[in-house]
């Protein structure tokens, strides 16, 4: 039974997340239902990440086991044509050993938020990119986030739904940087707590608006009580950009 590891681009905006429910249309549904029509078996797509509803991916990962071996590039054609018209691609698929899992194999996760500073409305970006019309101070909102790096109890910035056993993370990178109307959001890690990084950049708007200041933000960390967080950023400009590992 070969073990493929698929590599994952999708449009989150018409899923309710990645995680497969019995009445709403998700990823991991979507996958699964593609992979039956192909081997007509019943299987189970494993993720790297659980993206919520309404967020992108554009190196997602996943693994699945099939009975019947396929080579690589076949199996990927074959599930990207039973996918459409979902807004789903499978970029890659490779067979992999068995002690692959996608989810606990994976040593670092990457994930990109896109702000578009500016008082128009969205267009083309509209549902894939938050819009704050109020002028951002990106090297404020840098250089505040540099405070989150390294090892926290994150509990104010983690939903209050969240399933993890600690809330202990280690926070290796969160860069804010400026490009014309967008700020871009770049952060790493072994793992994130559940709305982890939408909470660290609901938070940091309010820096780059100055509501707060950077020791505004520490207080907020230390805090590690939930009502001491900034807005929650939405979905929309959220993406998972590669797995490592």
């Amino acid at each position: 039974m070969p073990r493929y590891k698929l590599t994952i681009e999708y449009d989150g905006t018409p899923f309710s997340g990645w995680q497969i429910q019995d009445t709403a249309p998700t990823v991991q549904g979507a996958l699964e239902a593609a992979v039956k029509a192909i081997c007509g078996e019943d299987v189970r797509v494993h993720g790297a990440g659980r993206t919520d509803a309404g967020v992108h991916a554009r190196g997602q990962v996943a693994h699945v086991d099939v009975d019947k071996p396929f080579p690589p590039g076949r199996f990927r054609d074959g599930l990207n044509a039973h996918l459409r018209p979902h807004p789903i691609a499978v970029l890659e698929a490779e067979i992999v050993p068995d002690d692959f899992e996608a989810r606990f194999s994976a040593v670092r996760r990457h994930y990109r938020y896109r702000i578009v500073n500016t008082r128009a409305n969205l267009a083309l970006d509209a549902g894939h990119a938050w819009r704050v019309p109020r002028r951002l101070d990106a090297d404020a909102m840098h250089a505040a986030a540099q405070r989150l790096l390294g090892k926290h109890d994150f509990t104010t910035f983690r939903d209050t739904e969240c399933q993890a056993k600690s809330p202990e993370k280690t926070l290796d990178q969160l860069d804010v940087l400026r490009d014309g109307r967008e700020i871009i959001i770049v952060t790493s890690a072994r793992s994130f707590l559940h709305s982890q990084v939408r909470s660290m950049v609901g938070s940091l708007v309010w820096v780059g608006e100055g509501r707060w200041t950077a020791d505004d933000l520490s207080s907020a960390l230390a805090a590690r009580n939930r009502a001491a967080c900034g807005p929650v950023a939405p979905p929309d400009g959220l993406y998972l950009m590669r797995v490592d590992y």
